[in-house]
């Protein structure tokens, strides 16, 4: 490999950091000595001192491989800054869970042999696209220059306690009205977090489909239901409040009620590394402990 990009998790305890440290070295090693590609921030906080002298910025030329070091936010990150290029990435954990990142940093010796040796896997994960239309929206650059999300859209309640309307039109026709704290719109890569902790479904990595869950209904009827991801949803929200809030990947921004949303399917996917052993079902057992009595 001529280039890989490695991210990470900036704050790390010393004894992580140091297994970091080993395993970035011990990839440069293993892969031939190839240029690394690093935000700034990162490479500092773990001293560019302790790193092999091959640290360059990220251009154009989209790099061979992607590390994310940390958790599941940490890779939500990674994945923003590879954006639309081709280049798969590994989640190593560093951090609690790790749905995502689902390789432990215990585990780098015998990751950067399946690295050298092609054993890993690739699965290509769909992400949500949004545009912004109706008013004129200065505050939103944060989240518009890159205006995906690989979990889920949230469209919340701002800092307030009052209830919002969210008018859902699914490719064009009428499918609701949520009334609540908001609407979830997950991926199924996005299904095991937020739409879960309200109750929406779980989704397997590889359908093609989105799930729908309002957060706090204030009707009982009103349920998650799961959609193609080739459909179209357009939204509006009313409230007794100038505002809301639109979140991508925990991205937010506050916007004003008269910000019409555009819902579909990016034209790219995030192309995420796994052991050859991995599967959807062993990952829910041993990350969420399902079925366990």
């Amino acid at each position: 490999m001529k280039l890989i990009a490695i991210n990470g998790k900036r704050r790390q305890d010393p004894a992580r950091r140091r297994a970091t440290l080993d395993f970035i070295a011990g990839l440069w090693e293993a892969l031939g000595r190839p240029a690394i590609a690093m935000q700034n921030r990162y490479a500092l906080a773990l001293g560019p001192e302790n790193l092999p002298p091959a640290i360059v910025g990220l251009g154009a030329a989209a790099p061979e491989l992607a590390v994310s070091i940390g958790g599941d936010g940490t890779f939500l990150r990674t994945a923003r800054w590879i954006g639309s290029m081709p280049t798969p990435i590994l989640g190593l954990n560093s951090g609690n869970l790790g749905f995502l990142s689902n390789v432990g940093i215990e585990d780098a010796g015998r990751i950067i042999g399946d690295i050298a040796g092609g054993r890993l896997v690739v699965q290509e994960r769909t992400l949500l696209r949004v545009t912004v239309g109706g008013a004129c929206v200065d505050d939103t650059s944060r989240i518009l220059d890159f205006p995906y999300a690989l979990n889920e859209v949230a469209i919340v309640r701002d800092d307030n306690a009052s209830m919002i309307t969210v008018d859902t039109l699914l490719d064009g026709d009428q499918l609701a009205t949520y009334r609540g704290d908001g609407l979830i719109i997950a991926t199924p890569t996005g299904s095991t977090a937020y739409n879960l902790s309200v109750g929406g479904p779980i989704l397997s990595p590889n359908a093609h489909c989105w799930a729908l869950s309002p957060v706090a209904p204030h009707s009982l009827t009103m349920r998650p239901v799961v959609i193609p991801d080739s459909s179209r949803l357009d939204i509006a929200v009313d409230a007794r409040v100038p505002r809301y809030r639109l979140s991508l990947d925990g991205r937010s921004v506050s916007l004003p009620l008269d910000a019409r949303l555009v819902v579909d399917r990016a034209p790219f996917t995030t192309r995420i590394l796994f052991s050859a052993d991995h599967t959807f079902a062993r990952n829910l057992r041993d990350k969420l402990l399902w079925g366990v009595r």
